[in-house]
């Protein structure tokens, strides 16, 4: 199998467009993701991550625009696209009723990876990622945090080129989270080209090297995670209420509008952008408390992920 120097762009999108009866689903997305990299596809439900996950990986036809895995072209060659990637969906793809090893063995057989051969890659993955203590129950019996485990795993049988992974650790506890994070990163590491979606923008920002963030089937901001904080050219400053009626009245001694403020009455949060540095915080801080209204705590810091996710999609703030 060809192999790629770091860096090298490994995934090729070009002008990527889907529709279904009179939705478009995603509308000209372009992106690289190159060897050695995690490249994270960000956007609320609906966005269009996974419809391009399943064009890239083709499990859905490219209605317009044109792509490549590995330098084979997606639409003339999807048999060779499908030898050289691995996919964990957001459904797993495991048999709950085989073991760890039998499933693992049956991906390695889908791939027609040859029986002595596919024995030792089964038990490298098995040693490699820690498995040894239910390699040999059976699926149904194992953790929620075992099978995305082994999902992931699966994927990786035929060691991909490219490996596509669909929001994997939604639904684990944080221990099994920042395990498979781990385990993700150590992939990239390696020289796999990671293309990766998740809700978790902890995750993103931890994990990515470079980011895309979709709404309504568009790429509306790409770049780093430091250089989209650092596009948004201001601070942060959240300050906490007792109440939601507090935070109400503290929108309205600052005189701007809910949306504006980031008002989160279930949280009695109050996020305010500032781009007068900690002395315009100050200044805000003086105008609550001389209207009389209470802080319970408030925190001066640099922009989140969050933040810009916030900032750039429509659907998340509409």
């Amino acid at each position: 199998m060809t192999t790629f120097t770091k860096g090298t762009p490994v995934i090729v999108a070009d002008g990527l467009s889907k529709s279904f009866g009179d939705t478009r689903a995603v509308q000209d997305v372009s992106f690289e993701a190159w060897a050695g990299s995690v490249f994270a596809l960000l956007g609320p439900n609906g966005a269009g991550k996974t419809t391009t996950i399943n064009m890239l990986t083709t499990l859905l036809p490219i209605d317009d625009g044109r792509a490549s895995v590995a330098g084979f072209d997606l639409s003339r060659r999807p048999d060779a696209v499908r030898r050289v990637i691995g996919l964990a969906g957001q459904a797993a793809a495991v048999d709950e009723k085989l073991t760890a090893r039998e499933n693992l063995d049956l991906f390695g057989r889908l791939y027609r990876i040859p029986k002595a051969e596919r024995k030792l890659r089964v038990e490298e993955l098995i040693e490699g990622f820690r498995m040894g203590d239910y390699a040999d129950r059976t699926v149904g019996t194992c953790s929620g945090g075992q099978r995305r485990r082994l999902d992931v795993v699966a994927s990786l049988i035929a060691k991909p080129l490219a490996l596509f992974l669909d929001e994997p650790t939604t639904g684990l506890d944080p221990r099994s989270r920042v395990e498979l994070w781990d385990e993700i990163r150590g992939l990239a590491d390696r020289g796999t080209a990671v293309v990766l979606t998740t809700q978790y923008l902890e995750e993103a920002d931890r994990l990515a090297d470079y980011i895309l963030i979709m709404d309504e089937g568009r790429a509306v901001v790409t770049g780093t995670a430091r250089e989209l904080k650092d596009d948004l050219k201001r601070d942060v400053l959240e300050v906490h209420f007792t109440s939601g009626e507090e935070l109400e009245r503290a929108v309205k001694a600052l005189g701007g509008f809910a949306d504006e403020y980031g008002a989160n009455p279930a949280a009695k949060q109050l996020t305010i952008p500032v781009t007068g540095g900690s002395a315009s915080s100050l200044k805000l801080l003086r105008r609550i408390e001389d209207s009389g209204i209470p802080v319970v705590d408030f925190q001066y810091r640099r922009p989140t992920l969050d933040d810009v996710f916030l900032t750039h999609t429509y659907s998340a703030t509409a």
